[in-house]
């Protein structure tokens, strides 16, 4: 029983002063408006602890060279939320990296760009793959490659911050260096 008594609290003080160096973070419902930067369209997005790489709806995506890199042009449609209508813009993009997706139908390689998306009053640029997603509730899918620079995801709640990015507003940018890749595999 002493045993049992010391171990007990070797661990309450351990917890307790590991608390205190653990860094506080932003609390997101499991769905929360987001704006596509610098378009400033407000989309709904999903946070999903279960993806990996985050996700964007495009159409009509097309690889293609530019300056000796391989570049994708892509088309963004999308029902913006404060407008209450569709609303549709062309990209274009450097390739960051293709990614490998393995489903019941097999192998499909998609690629990856970095895109700017407002959450709360910072603007983030992450990995996005692009997809059609028009079959999907949500044209925008947050995974945890993500949702480590957000904060953490509270999943009984939605829509706890809006977008509030302007000209002024924090800017993120992505860092392969201060990302794990492989967050929570």
């Amino acid at each position: 029983m002493r045993r049992i008594l010391i171990a007990l609290s070797l661990l309450f003080t351990f917890t307790a002063s590991h608390a205190s160096n653990v860094e506080i973070q932003h609390v997101f419902g499991w769905i929360e408006n987001a704006t596509l930067e610098p378009w400033g369209v407000k989309v709904k997005s999903k946070l999903d602890t279960g993806a990996l790489t985050s996700s964007l709806h495009a159409r009509n995506i097309e690889r293609f060279e530019k300056d000796g890199e391989e570049w994708v042009r892509f088309e963004v449609n999308v029902e913006d939320q404060d407008e209450d209508e569709k609303v549709s813009r062309k990209f274009e993009r450097p390739l960051y990296r293709d990614v490998i997706i393995r489903g019941a139908g097999g192998e499909e390689r998609r690629p990856v760009v970095l895109m700017e998306i407002c959450f709360g009053d910072t603007v983030h640029e992450e990995q996005f793959s692009l997809e059609n997603r028009s079959d999907m509730i949500y044209p925008v899918l947050i995974g945890r490659r993500t949702i480590q620079h957000l904060g953490v995801v509270d999943v009984t709640n939605t829509f706890m911050h809006e977008p509030q990015c302007d000209e002024d507003s924090p800017v993120e940018k992505f860092d392969k260096d201060n990302t794990d890749e492989d967050v929570g595999v």
